[in-house]
């Protein structure tokens, strides 16, 4: 292998070089818990919300910025008093009524309504609406992954819905109107971008593993259907779980196909599309999107990158794990095609100049290509991590990086020093030539 040594000082550019450790940039505020109550409108494809956002300053603070997406700010409020506001450049900036000192904690009163363009998916032919990715689009909030705080969540549909969302299900309650409010509480703090909830004329499956009660949700397959195209998620939880070293939390796991998406991973809960279950029942061993919607609830969930910058933490490494279960499940040959799979779309970007440092200046506006990097090349790079650790002191390095960073926000020197105390040496050649740059001179 040929390598070209390099520190910060030297070579990489200064953009690069400050992402590789740092998270975002300060707000000044922490958020401590979110409540919203959501009233979707699913023929009109539209959203009413109320939002209490409970804060602490870190700083002396006049005001907070919050992420609003295409949502139509009405009114904020704090202790019941009118406050001004601006929304522009999808965000809402909110004047508080009088400065907190750092320390100090607040909160504010957001009335707000919107037919968000994406975020919150409606599809009204099924009496069905969920929420995809954009949290921001469908509740103000601070959209960026080392933000976490608590959720407690409503939203009222008609009745005959069934619904699911992050958290733990608190009872229904039923309406004067005869409609239902649904309610969540997450309590651990979280990201916000793993916020949501699925609804709709679904049919369900329940089965129990262990202490994890497991819910299947579709309007289109049938409950022994589901049970069949579900079967293996039990087995995806205790792999992921030995390998990370940390048990599943939470009491519930939740499956539900949406009309469409490409997959979306969120707290306790995965959506993954009708197309794709119908998939999976046609060919049983289809289960790789939905082993790497589960990888998600300890990498991406518990253990998230700090910045976008850093997103292959969440996506290479949920990619990867999908490979590592398929081994355990199916056999070498699937871990290898999974591999050979890898290799290929990364000859591809390399071929037309499109090969990109895993750790981005920039997450501004990735394309299509820069996805690949961030999915394909960054499980490469831990396949090959893997070879060039062996087994024992890679997933002892994998599985003492997760449990120390559980509830953490983490950069890619986290994980670099993580496995260099595993190897007891120095990896830097590895990560200089396959992470920190895209200059690949051997494979």
């Amino acid at each position: 292998m040929i390598v070209r040594k390099w520190t910060c000082l030297s070579a990489l550019p200064l953009l690069l070089c400050a992402a590789l450790g740092h998270a975002a940039p300060a707000r000044g505020f922490d958020v401590l818990d979110y409540r919203v109550a959501l009233v979707p409108d699913i023929p009109g494809k539209r959203v009413d919300g109320t939002l209490v956002m409970h804060f602490r300053a870190e700083q002396q603070l006049h005001a907070v910025t919050l992420d609003s997406g295409a949502l139509t700010i009405a009114s904020v409020q704090q202790d019941g008093r009118a406050l001004s506001f601006e929304q522009g450049d999808s965000r809402v900036h909110i004047t508080l009524a009088a400065p907190l000192r750092a320390g100090d904690t607040g909160s504010v009163r957001i009335v707000y309504a919107g037919a968000p363009p994406f975020g919150l998916e409606f599809a009204p032919e099924r009496d069905e609406v969920y929420t995809v990715f954009s949290t921001s689009q469908w509740m103000p909030s601070v959209d960026a992954p080392d933000e976490r705080a608590l959720l407690a969540l409503s939203v009222t549909l008609p009745p005959g819905l069934l619904a699911t969302g992050t958290g733990r299900a608190l009872p229904t309650r039923v309406l004067a109107d005869g409609r239902i409010e649904h309610r969540w509480q997450l309590d651990t703090p979280m990201p916000g971008y793993v916020y949501g909830f699925a609804a709709g004329r679904y049919q369900q499956a329940a089965q129990q593993h262990g202490p994890i009660a497991l819910r299947f949700l579709s309007v289109d397959r049938t409950p022994a259907q589901l049970q069949t195209l579900f079967a293996r998620t039990g087995d995806m939880l205790d792999f992921f779980a030995a390998r990370a070293g940390l048990s599943y939390r939470g009491e519930s796991y939740q499956q539900a196909l949406v009309k469409r998406t490409i997959g979306q991973e969120m707290a306790g809960l995965s959506l993954m599309s009708e197309a794709y279950g119908q998939g999976v029942l046609d060919d049983p061993d289809d289960t790789a999107l939905m082993a790497h919607e589960a990888a998600h609830q300890w990498w991406g969930n518990r253990v998230t990158c700090a910045s976008w910058q850093h997103f292959w933490l969440n996506e290479g490494m949920a990619n990867f794990m999908t490979a590592a279960y398929l081994q355990h499940a199916q056999g070498e040959a699937a871990y290898q095609a999974q591999v050979q799979g890898w290799r290929t779309r990364l000859d591809a970007l390399r071929a037309k100049g499109a090969d990109h440092a895993l750790v981005y200046a920039s997450w501004d506006a990735p394309t299509a290509d820069d996805r690949a990097v961030v999915y394909r090349k960054g499980a490469y790079v831990l396949h090959l991590l893997r070879g060039e650790l062996g087994e024992d002191a890679f997933w002892r390095g994998l599985r003492d990086y997760t449990v120390a960073n559980d509830g953490r926000s983490v950069t890619t020197l986290d994980f670099q020093h993580a496995m260099e105390k595993a190897a007891g040496r120095s990896l830097q050649p590895l990560f200089q030539q396959w992470v920190y740059s895209a200059d690949i001179t051997a494979r």
